[in-house]
């Protein structure tokens, strides 16, 4: 089979190339959309990462294709349904890092709490030792909202107990026997926002949670919360974070994605396709305020990104590869377009 391998970082190569000898391979470190359709294209397995956009007129591109393989939890840069309408197969990696996500996400909130960057940049910067803008708060005792409580919320949820904090949660589809087991309670999503000194977004982005957190209802957020959203940006809406940080209903923020991410990342490319994206464009704008904003932390979706996960990405996306050939697929690591 022919197999394409993109936004490769080059480490992999030796790896992949051991793992299926025989087979015609292709690496680039370029990701596929619409704008950046590759020359080769003749492939019958695709490898890919969450920079890339599956859409129908990449499909179209890419006649041969009968497998999608994507080297992340979340699959929503796929057309689930524009796949499963040309037969083709789409598989993610359900668990590669979840104690490494839900680390980062901890991360994050230490670094708001208690200040912790903006500590090392006085220091580094101004050759500052006052502790005057540096007081920050205990997370023993305080109470953690979790929003998600899959295999990375989970995670969270153990961290938050470990440092003595009360958990709730929000979820679709409660698991009840982890609450019992790990000692935290569902509430609804309300309660949640409204009784959380802190809340750490672990969803899905999919229907049912784009803008969970949105104008709508982020008056309800207890005033002076943290929120800390390491799984995808448009689950909450840019307007009600930086509404939220300005009006001091957040005392924090820390981001590792955001709504109109790769827009962002790439904004010349954006400024150049046709037609209208008053909307895109107003939240980039937004983006870039929420950069500059003194107790909002953006960092950029690299809280998947240790070494121990990255391995067992590539060792997943591997698997997947191989059971597809062999029609051994493990389903519970195919897409499904519910």
């Amino acid at each position: 089979m022919k197999i394409g391998f993109f936004e490769m970082e080059g480490w992999e190569e030796a790896i992949v190339r051991k793992e299926f000898a025989g087979h015609e391979l292709y690496f680039s470190k370029e990701k596929i959309d619409e704008d950046a359709l590759p020359e080769v294209y003749d492939f019958d397995v695709l490898s890919i990462f969450v920079d890339s956009r599956i859409t129908p007129k990449v499909l179209d591109h890419l006649p041969n294709v009968k497998l999608i393989t994507t080297n992340s939890t979340g699959f929503d840069h796929i057309d689930v349904a524009a796949c499963k309408a040309r037969s083709i197969t789409a598989t993610f990696v359900p668990g590669y890092g979840n104690n490494t996500v839900a680390e980062f996400a901890m991360g994050l909130l230490l670094n708001l709490t208690r200040k912790i960057y903006l500590a090392i940049y006085q220091v580094e910067e101004r050759d500052d030792f006052s502790l005057s803008n540096l007081r920050g708060i205990d997370l023993k005792g305080k109470t953690m909202g979790v929003l998600g409580t899959g295999r990375i919320g989970k995670e969270m949820i153990k961290i938050a107990k470990g440092f003595g904090m009360n958990v709730i949660a929000y979820d679709m589809y409660p698991d009840t026997a982890a609450a019992t087991e790990l000692g935290f309670s569902y509430k609804i999503l309300e309660e949640v926002l409204g009784n959380s000194d802190c809340i750490s977004i672990h969803c899905p982005l999919n229907d049912s949670t784009h803008h969970l957190i949105s104008m709508k209802n982020v008056n309800l957020i207890k005033r002076g919360a943290y929120l800390v959203n390491t799984a995808r940006g448009p689950i909450v809406e840019t307007d009600a974070i930086v509404c939220a940080l300005k009006e001091g209903i957040l005392a924090g923020a820390g981001l590792d994605v955001l709504e109109e991410e790769e827009e962002t990342k790439n904004e010349l490319k954006f400024l150049s396709r046709s037609g209208s994206h008053e909307e895109a464009f107003k939240i980039i704008v937004e983006n870039h305020v929420l950069m500059e904003m003194p107790n909002a932390l953006i960092t950029p979706h690299n809280a998947f990104n240790s070494q121990e996960a990255l391995m067992r990405i590539l060792s997943t996306t591997i698997e997947n590869i191989k059971g597809f050939i062999a029609g051994t697929l493990d389903p519970k690591n195919v897409v499904s377009s519910r």
